[in-house]
């Protein structure tokens, strides 16, 4: 028998959004019947239930966007019950929360970090995989355990089951969610490097995978309004993302140095890791181990440019263009020259807003279950 645990909670805004635990209650799915824990979306999972055994069980807590590429993923996590019921159960407590909405799983990632959990599991695509990467930190500062004697950190697991899976592809790792699960069994963890992007007068925001700039951002606003037809969404993003698009001068301050000018920007990508965009790989040579970032530059490029070499861009040759640069920081500046106020970014391919923007790398700041 597996345990499957809730917490009903209480949302108290406190500068932001905290919870507020009450009482725990408890669900018990047996094995042989795995859709018991199916819990709805307005229930939300914080804690497994202590083990009487002397060995101490893992607090694993998977937190799954029922919703997400268009209700499979929710679909798809009913199906890995079983098996992940068999592989994980008889040695952890198996933690669920769906999320009922944007920013959930940040909350409920950063409730799990303070309860002590061994690991949050982003369970979904790169959308989900952000926010819970958000949940690591609130006011700019790591969460912590509030049991300050506490000997484990909270690691970050992933269970690739959304639209896109693009930080998954930078590791190598199949899109198969049975091998994630057993990455998960076997709990080899390893310190990652995750940016952080900030604005003065604004909070920081956190990515794992890419921060990209101006045409890029723009296509990316643009096909989260088209994911129903999974990667062909951006496609059809960037393809309305052209219409009325200029390239742009912009500055930059590379490591606290001078202030440079870049003429005709069309897109400038952050990497922490290599691929955006559903399988493009932009910045080849990231790696979110190397304490820095790859930054690529592509200048005064036309519309049929991205035509006539896009296969470039998705097998990672695109470097070897004369109007593609590529540089390693640790940290870089961004802003417009115009004033125009409309120079779009984004990370992990959520919209951030507008420009200007610092973008640091945090060596290390993560241990993920690899």
């Amino acid at each position: 028998m597996v345990m499957v645990c809730y917490y009903n909670h209480l949302l108290t805004p406190v500068g932001g959004v905290r919870f507020s635990i009450t009482k725990p209650s408890v669900l018990r799915a047996e094995t042989n019947n795995p859709m018991a824990s199916d819990l709805s979306s307005d229930r939300s999972v914080f804690r497994g239930v202590s083990s009487s055994s002397p060995i101490r069980r893992r607090d694993l807590v998977f937190v799954v966007n029922p919703r997400g590429a268009n209700g499979r993923t929710g679909k798809e996590w009913k199906k890995l019950l079983p098996y992940l019921q068999s592989r994980l159960g008889s040695d952890c407590n198996i933690c669920e929360s769906l999320t009922s909405g944007p920013s959930h799983a940040i909350d409920i990632t950063r409730e799990a970090i303070r309860e002590g959990a061994d690991a949050v599991i982003a369970v979904g695509g790169d959308g989900t995989l952000h926010e819970v990467v958000n949940g690591f930190f609130w006011d700019g500062k790591p969460v912590a355990n509030w049991n300050t004697e506490a000997v484990h950190s909270t690691a970050l697991g992933l269970i690739p089951l959304g639209t896109g899976s693009d930080f998954a592809r930078t590791l190598g790792w199949k899109n198969d969610p049975r091998e994630a699960i057993d990455r998960i069994a076997r709990g080899v963890r390893s310190r990652i490097d995750v940016g952080v992007i900030s604005r003065e007068g604004e909070g920081s925001h956190y990515f794992i995978n890419v921060a990209d700039i101006h045409l890029s951002a723009k296509a990316g606003f643009y096909a989260s309004r088209y994911k129903k037809f999974g990667n062909l969404c951006y496609v059809i993003g960037a393809l309305q993302a052209f219409i009325g698009h200029h390239n742009q001068d912009l500055r930059i301050k590379v490591n606290e140095g001078e202030w440079q000018t870049l003429s005709q920007v069309t897109a400038l990508c952050v990497g922490n890791a290599k691929y955006f965009g559903g399988g493009m790989k932009i910045t080849p040579n990231a790696d979110p181990q190397s304490g820095s970032f790859e930054v690529v530059i592509l200048q005064d490029f036309k519309w049929y440019d991205f035509i006539l070499k896009l296969h470039k861009l998705y097998n990672g040759t695109h470097l070897s263009l004369n109007n593609v640069t590529s540089r390693n920081v640790y940290t870089i500046e961004v802003d417009e020259i115009s004033g125009s106020g409309n120079i779009f970014i984004q990370s992990d391919g959520e919209h951030l807003g507008f420009l200007p923007r610092k973008l640091s790398i945090l060596p290390g700041a993560i241990e993920m279950i690899c």
